[in-house]
């Protein structure tokens, strides 16, 4: 197994951007609106000729009116279980905050690699106004800027040598089944029945899902991965830029996959707009 590194932070600090550059794909959705990351996202990266699997998680939040904050708060902890070392972003523009003070507690409560990361650090000012970060209580830190990477190449250089030892090569690339379907059709739900853990967000809310999520699956000696989707509404329907983002993701999803699972609610039946996706 290769090692795990986990990006985690509060909303809006830059964690998907970061995780985008560290993979060097735009695979997590990146939005000003805060809390647009809701599940563990993976993706894989280098770094001097050693391979990496990082995770961009939710932002960690406590005491918010987000609906989903509580499954974000499990996600992340289920990152940060999952990890070998963990970069932990805040952000020089806003301070440190309260936020920053529950993500550091829970953070060091786990004896793993931290690195404190310093985000949008692009001039001498914000350098010198990123002291203020020892207070957190983690010691030294790294500024970068997701952007435009600045700052990145020391981060990784710390980060590889944390990392455990690789015990054996990666595997081939795995066949992709992707599970495809309306909002809130059940696909997340049929995906964490098939694994056996609560890997995807589930509510009631149409639209929980918003990025496209890989899990491995391994069973009856077959192995692959499984893709959940965004659900997928008619054109006239998607309103939001974000929702507009997901719903491309979903169709690339399908483009990529060898084997599409198309789900719908037996409820609603065999409707129009699931017809247009099986089309």
């Amino acid at each position: 197994m290769g090692a795990i590194v986990a990006i985690v932070g509060r909303p809006n600090v830059g964690k998907s951007t970061f995780f985008n550059r560290l993979i060097q794909r735009r695979e997590a959705i990146v939005d000003a609106v805060s809390g647009v990351t809701r599940d563990r996202h993976y993706g894989k990266s280098d770094w001097n000729g050693r391979d990496f699997t990082v995770i961009d998680t939710g932002g960690y939040v406590v005491g918010s009116d987000d609906i989903f904050e509580k499954e974000i708060d499990k996600q992340v902890e289920l990152a940060i279980d999952e990890s070998d070392a963990i970069i932990f972003m805040v952000d020089v523009e806003s301070g440190v905050t309260a936020m920053d003070e529950d993500v550091a507690k829970l953070l060091r409560r786990h004896n793993k690699p931290v690195f404190l990361t310093i985000n949008k650090v692009d001039n001498a000012m914000r350098e010198a106004e990123a002291v203020e970060f020892y207070a957190l209580g983690l010691g030294d830190y790294y500024t970068v800027s997701s952007v435009n990477g600045s700052g990145t190449g020391d981060l990784l250089d710390a980060l590889i040598e944390s990392l455990p030892e690789e015990v054996e090569a990666e595997p081939n690339e795995l066949p992709r089944f992707a599970v495809v379907g309306r909002p809130n059709a059940g696909k997340s739900s049929f995906i964490n029945a098939l694994l056996g853990e609560d890997r995807h967000i589930v509510t009631d809310i149409p639209g929980t899902t918003r990025d496209t999520n890989d899990s491995r699956y391994n069973r009856f000696g077959f192995e692959f991965n499984l893709v959940d989707t965004a659900g997928i509404r008619r054109k006239a329907k998607v309103r939001e830029d974000l929702e507009f983002y997901s719903v491309m993701r979903s169709v690339r999803a399908i483009e990529h996959s060898d084997v599409c699972l198309l789900i719908f609610d037996a409820n609603r039946g065999f409707d129009g707009q699931v017809q247009n996706i099986f089309g």
